[in-house]
């Protein structure tokens, strides 16, 4: 996984420079500042999601295309961050007694995106679905298996997962609690010019 992470440091970077835009100029459409932008791209810092999404949209790049354009070298489908591994944002002023852990951002202007709770009752049960669309997914409580493809993934409070939502995918709850989870759909354009 974490060479997949270090690759959207690169990817944002080659983006980057192939429309010849500075960081300075990335950061300040981003919101963020400066050295945030280089530590992303030199893979010394992870992205929260609504960074990414305004470094992409500040790239002026879709969503899709930006992973479509990155290679997982796992050979996964999906990637897994663990509740006990989410990086903080990093804030540059000095604060004491101030945790920021965004889940979503706002501003995302030309990105097709959709957000949901979702509760996934125990016993629960549905056919794998397909969607036109990549998949973010947080455990707000509870815990569900998520089988994508050939493969399943258990995720617990505070996990969350991201895949391309074109493998068969459904959520499978075996325990006697409900699970809830904030789910974000990033649709892919139905044109491509």
């Amino acid at each position: 996984m974490d060479d997949y992470l270090i690759g959207i440091g690169k990817r944002i970077k080659k983006i980057r420079k192939e429309n010849k835009k500075t960081i300075h100029a990335i950061a300040n459409i981003a919101q963020v500042s400066n050295g945030l932008i280089s530590r992303i791209e030199n893979g010394r810092t992870i992205p929260s999601l609504p960074v990414l999404i305004n470094i992409i949209n500040a790239l002026e790049i879709e969503v899709a295309v930006f992973f479509e354009g990155m290679s997982n070298p796992s050979g996964q489908n999906y990637i897994v961050s663990r509740a006990n591994e989410n990086a903080l944002i990093e804030k540059e002023d000095d604060a004491e007694g101030f945790i920021y852990q965004y889940i979503f951002g706002k501003q995302l202007n030309s990105i097709g995106f959709e957000a949901v709770l979702l509760e996934v009752k125990p016993n629960s049960k549905r056919e794998k679905v397909e969607t036109d669309a990549y998949e973010y997914k947080y455990m707000l409580s509870g815990e569900c298996s998520y089988i994508i493809g050939d493969e399943e993934v258990l995720l617990k409070e505070g996990d969350s997962i991201f895949f391309d939502g074109r493998i068969p995918h459904v959520p499978v709850n075996r325990t006697t609690q409900s699970a809830k989870m904030l789910v974000v759909y990033f649709f892919f354009s139905t044109s491509r010019d």
